[in-house]
């Protein structure tokens, strides 16, 4: 099997990252044309982003930090948790997914971050330096599956509180909590929380609009000038899709620097906003 070997250079070193507990600041790429529609649906390659998921989890004032694969016992809380599924952007686990799943297990919330780049077939579907998405269609298949999955899963552990389930995503994760749909139950959530996505995909009708179950009320938020969606295909925001009968809101970003910016949730009037929102939504 083929391979682009693309190194992602980042802002903190490999040791570093690993601490924090992310496994995805390097990998090789699956070429496009060695991807078969079987790779996009395989358990396996959904329990390895499972078993891959960074976890945070708040306990006696302090955050414990661990991947799935390796979560001990006398680290899980004795009583059950609401829980975040939080979505990586494209370029997986890297310090700002690892610092918001820190933000919110400070909440009080435990967090499980699938990392869809620990499959072991999986394509190059961004280019960072160039703010170029989109470069695989179907990796937003394979990470509505694997979020749906960590979902399903999720609620089999003894220390999530399976009424009190939420979905944050950025970026690429916020494109995928916003499309991923299904009927069952088991993927059923409270709310979904979408940062740094507009709507908009212009031809793309799978990554357009939103199609959350009217059950599940969605918050969206971007900024109007948001470098990553300035072409015509994928300006906009996610306002024309949202259903505010069921306590969704949009919130736009029009003014100052932030209006510029892709990572939104580094903001504290902003991150007030979100947990307003999903303790809104807790039962």
């Amino acid at each position: 099997m083929k391979v682009i070997l693309m190194v992602w250079l980042l802002c903190m070193s490999a040791q570093q990252a690993l601490a924090m507990g992310s496994s995805t600041v390097y990998r090789a790429f699956t070429l496009a044309e060695d991807m078969q529609s079987s790779d996009w649906y395989s358990l396996d390659e959904m329990d390895r982003a499972w078993q891959h998921s960074v976890v945070r989890l708040p306990q006696e004032g302090k955050i414990i930090y661990a991947l799935m694969k390796d979560l001990s016992v006398r680290e899980l809380p004795e009583q059950p948790l609401p829980l975040v599924i939080y979505l990586h952007g494209c370029t997986g686990h890297i310090a700002g997914s690892i610092q918001r799943m820190k933000w919110l297990a400070e909440q009080g919330y435990g967090v499980i971050g699938p990392d869809s780049l620990a499959r072991e077939k999986y394509p190059q579907s961004c280019d960072p330096y160039r703010l170029q998405g989109g470069l695989y269609r179907e990796t937003l298949i394979m990470r509505q599956q694997d979020a749906l999955y960590a979902i399903k899963q999720a609620k089999k552990l003894k220390w999530v509180d399976p009424k009190n389930i939420f979905v944050v995503g950025h970026s690429e994760g916020g494109i995928t909590a916003a499309t991923m749909t299904s009927s069952s139950q088991d993927h059923a959530v409270n709310a979904r929380v979408v940062e740094g996505w507009t709507c908009h995909a212009i031809g793309w009708e799978e990554y357009s609009g939103i199609k959350a179950p009217k059950s599940e009320p969605v918050m969206t938020l971007v900024a109007k000038h948001d470098p990553w969606f300035d072409s015509e295909y994928t300006r906009g925001d996610c306002s024309p899709f949202i259903n505010s009968d069921n306590g969704s809101r949009s919130i736009v970003i029009e003014e100052g620097q932030l209006a510029y910016e892709h990572d939104l949730l580094f903001d504290q009037q902003l991150r007030n906003q979100v947990i307003t929102f999903l303790r809104q939504h807790s039962r």
